[in-house]
């Protein structure tokens, strides 16, 4: 199986995944089958972001506990149209733009996040945070919650223009495990003041 087809089957197993967990009524357990889901695939996938010669030791990406509490509604309300373009190595540049801004956020962990529309062909939203884990108990780059063109898609925007932001599910960029990837990282207007201990964090030190 050539790298492009492999690339096609984990894409494809990631918005399986993701789609089974928009569909179960009990989010816990959707997260649990999250967490094994990734921890498989990143140990045996082909296009897994471990170096092959430490994915047979990859015991799977570590994690807070699931906290129902970091299982947030917002409100969403339309934002000034910005541009940003961020050079992604080999693959170019990548162009998105801001097309909303949450509401609901400022009580909870300190600040609110923007969401970006990816540019070019389809397109796809992508929302990527720091937060005051950033650098210590988390990637310092930040992590992403949603990214749509990649699968990453937890749900639509009701009627009323609310959202579940469910921080339980956020994770490392592929640039966390290998040089081999260069990443959009979180801008500076989406770092939260508090700490969101929920989600991929790195391994605790034994």
């Amino acid at each position: 199986m050539n790298e492009t087809i492999q690339l096609w089957e984990w894409r494809q197993k990631i918005a399986n995944l993701y789609y089974e967990i928009r569909s179960s009524p009990d989010a816990a357990a959707a997260w649990r089958l999250w967490c094994d889901t990734r921890s498989t695939m990143f140990r045996d996938h082909p296009q897994s972001p471990i170096e092959p010669a430490d994915r047979t030791t990859f015991e799977g990406p570590t994690t807070f506990p699931y906290d129902p509490s970091l299982r947030l509604t917002v409100q969403l309300a339309p934002v000034t149209l910005e541009q940003i373009t961020v050079a992604t190595g080999v693959d170019g540049d990548l162009s998105m733009h801001t097309f909303a801004r949450t509401s609901g956020l400022e009580a909870r962990l300190g600040g609110e996040l923007t969401l970006y529309w990816i540019e070019g062909y389809g397109g796809g939203v992508f929302l990527p945070f720091a937060d005051a884990t950033s650098g210590t108990e988390t990637y310092g780059g930040g992590r992403y919650l949603l990214d749509t063109i990649k699968g990453a898609d937890l749900g639509v925007v009701r009627p009323d223009s609310t959202l579940v932001l469910d921080f339980n599910f956020s994770y490392f960029p592929s640039c966390a495990y290998s040089p081999r990837y260069v990443c959009p990282l979180a801008p500076s207007g989406n770092r939260l003041k508090g700490a969101v201990r929920a989600g991929e964090r790195l391994p605790v030190l034994k």
